[in-house]
């Protein structure tokens, strides 16, 4: 598994890699998305769950599953959720939420997925966010962002080309 680097100079730049990563996912496909706190793990899931929103001609309100755990969107023809583990105090609560239900038939976009520990899907797309550090080619380096993207099992052909579709 060959993980690529892109840096995201701007939020919306984060917004464009949500945008063309979105139409590509289907249901089983997970995304795990990792990043301290303010690495825009949120913003991210926020503009990738807009832009399959808005491909369904619809627009909502898309709240931070902070304390719920878990938001969940009816797309047609599939489920996409969206859950905040940050929280979560036992990785036993998956169950009760239904998460463990969900990684099968939905799209499911998942922050701090370290804490699904053994029920993280092995077939995964990991985008590890984090803070720019090489501040000197970065204009506005408080709103840069890397992204680590790591495609984790088969089924993720799509994503190469998808990709360069940023560029």
């Amino acid at each position: 598994m060959e993980s690529l680097l892109l840096t995201l100079a701007t939020p919306a730049a984060t917004d464009g890699l949500a945008r063309a990563l979105a139409p590509h996912l289907a249901a089983g496909d997970t995304l795990a998305l990792s990043g301290d706190l303010g690495a825009g793990k949120s913003h991210f899931a926020r503009a990738l769950i807009t832009a399959r929103l808005a491909a369904l001609g619809r627009r909502e309100d898309i709240p931070s599953p902070s304390y719920t755990l878990v938001q969940s969107y009816d797309l047609g023809d599939v489920e996409l959720w969206h859950a905040d583990l940050y929280r979560l105090g036992d990785p036993g609560e998956i169950t009760e939420l239904g998460l463990d239900e969900a990684f099968g038939r939905a799209i499911v976009v998942v922050e701090w997925p370290d804490r699904l520990g053994p029920a993280l899907p092995a077939r995964r797309l990991a985008i590890d966010l984090d803070f720019v550090r090489d501040l000197d080619f970065v204009p506005d380096a408080d709103d840069a962002r890397h992204a680590r993207i790591t495609a984790h099992g088969p089924g993720w052909d799509w994503l190469a080309p998808a990709l360069e579709a940023l560029e």
